[in-house]
């Protein structure tokens, strides 16, 4: 079913839908839309699907390298977003099949349909984008002529959740994954369904519910050397605001640190680095054929790129004649990391935002965060000294053997960087503070732990609420009842899928976003599916198999297990760059720190 740009049977909807900007496709390309009759024949058609509106699906730096990957692999390769709720129900009312945002047909008419799961909260939406593509929304009820359901992200790492509607996961870096995938499933045509999962998954890093035997283990794919990692040096630019309206570049992945209560720190390890040229040559390229005026350093830690200064001072001529910039969104709690900030952000100088996680000291040990008081002195002097009147700080609350002492540490750290602004001057200084529910992760050392319940976090956040007294402090928390699905999500299994069907039958979509977002549906649905969502929030027992187990994620259960000891214990864990802590990765030959 084709739809010409000026003959959409859907353009009479956009007068009826907020933001009718997220669905009229008008973007600038430095690639030629390829034509439909051209794949019309073959089996290499490809729609990446975000479970979430535009403006946050094309901030996402993942989705343009997907697909500009898929297309060096010559695949036609396009992309749909979740419709926002009035335009799901208009397209439900008139039959209207959900469409593929430059090619503009229904995504049933694709080969494979792959999602991207960056966000628990997101995982509803995957439903919708299938029922308004009129898919089973079963893995087990698809036919042979029914495109192939992929998933890859964060969420692959713990996929049984969403193991009945997923026909493949893709576990690790795509960039090594789907080179193998596609010359498979390129063949869509002469095999049987199962015959097509069968191959599947036979590649490594490919996870096949159907397939799978519960003693298999799924090892997680990465680019070993990241200057070969696929990064394209022409963005699609949209037409409309997006939330990070910026081209983006990826410095490195992974991270030394070893924070013990952040996933992507755990799963992204080893440290892989791109060179300086190759990073200098690819921000050259963007800035020039994009018309944007920033460009991202996206990394866990971007002041960590070990070539970051050499960076700077190779391309700041050119980005002053430009009147371009790059910004580091993650921003180190030392002098150092505002040193950088204050070179790059001469002219436009906004906020600067750091995350302390704990309020005390003690607590930041047991997350093994690696910030003492002396870095937070010398980065709140430095930020007052370099003229920032704003700073925001993010903390967690419920984080394992947190106590009321460490809640007031949050607000005698907010008093203190008041004080010391103040005392450097700072008229109109501000301090925002945001704090969010500890959920604990799998494949961390905290992936045993119990998370606060929904009263705990309420009581927290109050109590916090209620111990800022001037108004140059600001505080908010996070929703405890979507902190809480997130966790109950997060560490689910198999029987979580009779729940997420039943919430979205119900009514649940975009979860994560206040206006839409009703706890009670989910209770609900817990309810009707006979299971207490507690089961999946309760403390794990450390022999325990755990949903996840059977994905190797690379690093070592033990050093989990000696992580969270050394957790209780307040114990510290050097950078990974100071000495190895032996997670695994240098045993398996994958890691050269």
């Amino acid at each position: 079913m084709l739809f010409p740009e000026f003959e959409r049977p859907d353009w009479p909807l956009l007068s009826q839908v907020s933001r009718p900007s997220r669905y009229s496709g008008s973007e600038w390309r430095s690639y030629k839309v390829p034509d439909w009759d051209d794949y019309k024949a073959k089996s290499n058609k490809i729609c990446f699907a975000f479970p979430d509106v535009y403006e946050i699906g094309m901030s996402y730096y993942g989705f343009q390298i997907l697909t500009a990957l898929a297309r060096k692999n010559n695949w036609l390769a396009d992309r749909a977003y979740a419709p926002w709720i009035d335009m799901e129900n208009l397209l439900i009312n008139k039959d209207m099949p959900l469409i593929s945002i430059e090619q503009r047909r229904a995504l049933n008419e694709f080969d494979v349909i792959g999602f991207t799961l960056q966000h628990e909260t997101s995982y509803t939406n995957i439903l919708s984008i299938l029922n308004l593509a009129k898919i089973n929304l079963r893995a087990e009820d698809r036919d042979d002529n029914a495109p192939i359901i992929a998933a890859g992200g964060p969420g692959a790492l713990v996929p049984e959740p969403l193991a009945a509607f997923i026909d493949l996961f893709c576990v690790g870096e795509g960039e090594v994954i789907l080179p193998e995938l596609f010359k498979i499933l390129e063949n869509k045509k002469d095999f049987t369904r199962h015959e097509l999962l069968k191959e599947c998954a036979k590649v490594p890093g490919v996870y096949v519910p159907l397939i799978h035997k519960n003693n298999d283990i799924v090892t997680r794919q990465i680019v070993k050397d990241f200057n070969e990692a696929y990064a394209p040096e022409s963005l699609i630019v949209p037409s409309v605001s997006i939330v990070h309206d910026r081209a983006a570049l990826e410095l490195f992945r992974g991270c030394s640190r070893g924070c013990r209560f952040c996933q992507a720190g755990m799963v992204t390890r080893p440290v892989r680095e791109r060179s300086l040229d190759n990073a200098k040559n690819i921000i050259l390229n963007i800035l020039d054929s994009t018309g944007w005026d920033e460009v991202g350093l996206l990394s866990l830690a971007s002041c960590d790129y070990s070539h970051i200064e050499s960076l700077i001072d190779e391309l700041i001529d050119y980005l002053n004649n430009k009147k371009a910039r790059l910004s580091l969104p993650s921003l180190r709690m030392d002098g150092f990391s505002v040193g950088l900030a204050d070179r790059l952000l001469k002219v436009k100088r906004g906020g600067v935002t750091f995350a302390p996680e704990a309020g005390t000291q003690r607590l930041r040990d047991v997350i093994n965060k690696g910030v003492d008081q002396a870095a937070i002195d010398s980065c709140l002097n430095e930020i007052f000294s370099r003229g920032w009147d704003r700073v925001k700080l993010y903390f967690m609350m419920g984080l394992p053997t947190e106590t009321e002492q460490d809640l007031d540490g949050i607000i005698n750290l907010a008093k203190y960087a008041l004080k010391l602004g103040r005392s450097k001057g700072r008229k109109r200084l501000s301090v925002a503070v945001s704090v969010a529910g500890f959920v604990p992760k799998a494949h961390t050392p905290f992936q045993w732990e119990r998370q606060n319940d929904i009263a705990e976090l309420k009581d927290k956040g109050r109590y916090l609420k209620s111990q800022i007294k001037d108004k140059a402090i600001s505080l908010n928390y996070h929703e405890p009842e979507v902190t809480f699905l997130e966790g109950v999500l997060s560490r689910g299994d198999k029987r979580t899928a009779n729940v997420i069907e039943r919430a979205w039958r119900q009514g649940a979509r975009f979860d994560s976003w206040t206006e839409t977002f009703d706890l009670t549906r989910w209770l609900d649905a817990f309810e009707y599916c006979n299971l207490d969502p507690l089961e999946f929030t309760r403390e794990r027992g450390e022999t325990e198999i755990l949903p996840w187990d059977f994905i190797n994620a690379g690093i070592n259960k033990n050093f989990l297990l000696r992580e969270r000891h050394k957790a209780y214990k307040g114990e510290l864990t050097r950078d990974c760059k100071s000495g190895c802590g032996a997670c695994g990765l240098k045993e398996a030959g994958l890691c050269a720190l």
